[in-house]
């Protein structure tokens, strides 16, 4: 079974990862298990209230195929956890690692994003983190972006976001397709 974890900061953005834990959950049987800091409870810009599963520390990159991060405005409060740890355990075991909007930005802070194609809400956010140098890998479009096991982008993407996640994991199967299909549509 595919299980993904979901790494949650206080006030994320719970419309950026909905469509992508509905459909794995319900249709492809992947097992989602939502992650916060310290194990506690975090609410989304929304106000959706969420009990984790679990503490950052407990996400052992062995027992998962993807790291996901949706964006939200703890990075603009400046109340964002330090997620680098994280993410490198991720990356070093070769699992996929995923961020959209903020959450973008904040994997440019990691380094991950100076080797490989990736996107985000605007190039001068991903410039303003320490540590950001793939200014030359960045695509500046609407959708999001998939390379060598890194899936970014911006926070108005989540539908192309969902995607290129089960794309990424071998999950994009006609049934996937067909779900998925209605949300492709909308313009």
């Amino acid at each position: 079974m595919t299980r993904i974890a979901i790494a949650l900061t206080p006030d994320y953005a719970d419309w950026e990862i909905a469509l992508l834990t509905a459909v794995a959950r319900s249709f492809l049987d992947v097992e989602i298990v939502f992650a916060s800091p310290d194990g506690a409870l975090v609410t989304s810009m929304g106000g959706l209230r969420v009990t984790p599963d679990c503490a950052y520390a407990g996400l052992d990159p062995e027992r998962f195929e993807a790291l996901v991060i949706p964006g939200g405005m703890s990075w603009e409060k400046g109340t964002a956890p330090d997620l680098a740890p994280l993410v490198h355990a991720f990356r070093n075991r070769r699992k996929l690692v995923a961020g959209i909007c903020a959450a973008a930005s904040a994997l440019a802070g990691t380094g991950i994003l100076n080797d490989v194609a990736h996107t985000g809400n605007a190039l001068l956010a991903h410039q303003a983190v320490p540590g950001y140098a793939g200014s030359a890998l960045y695509r500046d479009q609407p959708r999001a972006v998939s390379e060598d096991g890194v899936v970014t982008a911006p926070g108005t993407a989540p539908f192309t976001f969902t995607v290129e996640i089960l794309k990424a994991l071998d999950l994009w199967t006609p049934e996937a397709e067909a779900e998925m299909a209605g949300f492709g549509r909308e313009f």
